[in-house]
C-alpha cells in the first residue's frame, strides 16, 4: 500500500515544486532586478486594473534628465544609484495610492488611483532633490508627464501613456526654463 501511495504522491509533489519554481520565475520577470519596481508587463496589468476601477486615475511618465552625463561623469555605479534613488522616491510617492514601474533605461512610469489626492509638486520636488553619493551630493533632475484618464475620450492605458509621453517631452522643453512638471 505504501508504494501505491508513493507512486501517486511523487508525481504530485513534482508538479507542485515545478509550479512553485515557475511562479517564482514569473514574479521575478515582472520585477526590475536593479530597482525592484514592476517591469512593463507587471506594471501594465496593475495599471489597466487601476484605470478600470478608478475613474479619477492618472498615468505618469518620468524620465531622468541628463542621465547620460551623470553616467559619463560619475560612472555607471553612480547611474545605478540614481536609478535606485529615483525608483525609491517614486515608489514612496505612490504609496498605497498607486503603482510605480520601470520601463527601462532611465524611464519610469506610475499610475495613481486618485489624481486629486496626488501631490504633483511634492513629486517634482522629491525627484529633483540631490542624491547622496560617495560622501557628496549628485544632482538629480527628472521630467514628468501626466495624463488624467478623465481627459481621454476612452480610458485606455495605451492612450494615457501616449498622452503622458507627449506631456513629459513638453516638460523637458520647459525644464530649461525652470519647470519640470507637465500635465
Amino acid at each position: 500500500m505504501d508504494l501505491q501511495i508513493a507512486a501517486v504522491l511523487l508525481p504530485l509533489l513534482g508538479w507542485a515544486v515545478h509550479g512553485s519554481v515557475l511562479a517564482h520565475r514569473l514574479a521575478s520577470a515582472r520585477r526590475d532586478p536593479l530597482t525592484g519596481l514592476h517591469t512593463r508587463a507587471g506594471w501594465t496589468a496593475r495599471a489597466e486594473h487601476c484605470i478600470r476601477r478608478h475613474p479619477s486615475a492618472a498615468v505618469l511618465l518620468v524620465d531622468l534628465d541628463h542621465f547620460k552625463t551623470l553616467n559619463d561623469t560619475h560612472g555607471h555605479a553612480a547611474g545605478d544609484a540614481a536609478l535606485i534613488a529615483t525608483a525609491d522616491r517614486l515608489r514612496t510617492w505612490c504609496g498605497r495610492n498607486g503603482t510605480a514601474g520601470r520601463l527601462g533605461g532611465d524611464e519610469f512610469v506610475a499610475v495613481v488611483q486618485d489624481m486629486a489626492a496626488a501631490d504633483l509638486d511634492a513629486l517634482a520636488s522629491v525627484l529633483n532633490r540631490p542624491m547622496p553619493y560617495n560622501g557628496g551630493l549628485l544632482p538629480l533632475a527628472a521630467s514628468v508627464g501626466v495624463c488624467r484618464v478623465t481627459e481621454l475620450p476612452v480610458p485606455l492605458l495605451t492612450d494615457a501613456l501616449a498622452a503622458a509621453d507627449a506631456a513629459m517631452y513638453a516638460s523637458k522643453g520647459r525644464s530649461r526654463r525652470g519647470s519640470r512638471l507637465s500635465h
